[in-house]
């Protein structure tokens, strides 16, 4: 037992040397205020879809007045309210405080930003609820498997995933930091689906089946777009140190209106433009720009502009 607590009380300290090392400081949290939970961000989710899809998502709703209605969805605002409220109040704080490279225990000018991101996300909710509409139906107009709405809502990982990065997006839009991309990596962990909360995505989106499919933070995507699993939609090579891009510099395709984009295709490059109603095959590895209508094998290697 000596020697067990001789080993242990040598890692203790080496440990806690790494933790204080300067050098690596970024690496530990300690000391300091609350940062975001996985916790408060799944909550944050779940009340959020309560709203936007009552009775699905959440507790039953029964039959009501509308007036009792109205009252319970006054209560789940006020609880989205304050759970928000303190996530995005914890992340803006830590920033503030590796900007500054100080310990501030409170922060007024973080308090008052995370009450406009909060307030302005609430008021864009039913926007969101229109948003979201869209998508169930393009999922039930694109899958003749679905046997309604419902099936949809309850059992479709990428209706999941699109509805959260929905959200995820609102949040970044309105100045939130940290808390969309946690928000996106929630559902990933959840639908192996990944969608950075910077991709700007068009109405009536589709994702089928969903595993696998990759889509980065510039991809910009059009309307009534469909994709199927095993998708990535990302960046060439990057380089790395000096040398790497500006923040929102373009490294991700754009793909627009009506592309149909099969299983297990690969599209690279900020420069990528998949013309309207192209359809790109699966398996198909595409660096170059494909013209309006093209229809790509799955066997092909796109590296030059395609011009039909």
């Amino acid at each position: 037992m000596h020697g067990t607590a001789t080993l242990v009380d040598g890692i203790a300290d080496k440990l806690v040397d790494a933790y204080f090392d300067p050098a690596a400081k970024e690496m530990q949290h300690i000391g300091s205020y609350e940062l975001p939970s996985e916790a408060g961000i799944e909550r944050v989710v779940e009340l959020s879809r309560e709203l936007l899809f009552p009775g699905y998502a959440g507790p039953d709703v029964p039959r009501s007045e509308r007036r009792e209605v109205r009252q319970l969805v006054v209560q789940r605002l006020g609880e989205l309210r304050e759970a928000l409220h303190r996530q995005v109040y914890r992340a803006a704080h830590h920033k503030r405080q590796q900007l500054l490279n100080r310990n501030e225990l409170e922060c007024a000018e973080c308090t008052a930003r995370a009450a406009s991101i909060t307030e302005h996300f609430l008021s864009r909710l039913p926007e969101l609820r229109a948003a979201v509409r869209l998508d169930l139906y393009a999922a039930y107009q694109s899958d003749p498997a679905a046997t309604g709405i419902d099936e949809i809502l309850f059992c479709y990982p990428g209706t999941y995933a699109v509805t959260v990065y929905r959200m995820a997006h609102v949040l970044l839009e309105e100045g939130a930091v940290l808390i969309p991309r946690m928000m996106t990596e929630l559902a990933h962990r959840q639908t192996g689906i990944d969608i950075h909360p910077g991709a700007k995505i068009g109405a009536s989106f589709f994702i089928d089946h969903g595993t696998g499919v990759v889509i980065g933070e510039t991809t910009v995507i059009g309307e009534r777009v469909r994709v199927y699993q095993g998708v990535t939609l990302g960046a060439l090579s990057v380089p790395q140190g000096d040398a790497r891009p500006e923040p929102g510099a373009r490294r991700h395709p754009t793909l627009e209106d009506d592309v149909v984009i099969y299983a297990n295709a690969t599209i690279l490059g900020g420069e990528t433009v998949i013309g309207k109603g192209a359809v790109i095959g699966g398996n198909a590895f595409v660096t170059g720009s494909v013209a309006a209508g093209t229809r790509i094998s799955g066997q092909a290697r796109a590296s030059r502009p395609h011009l039909g």
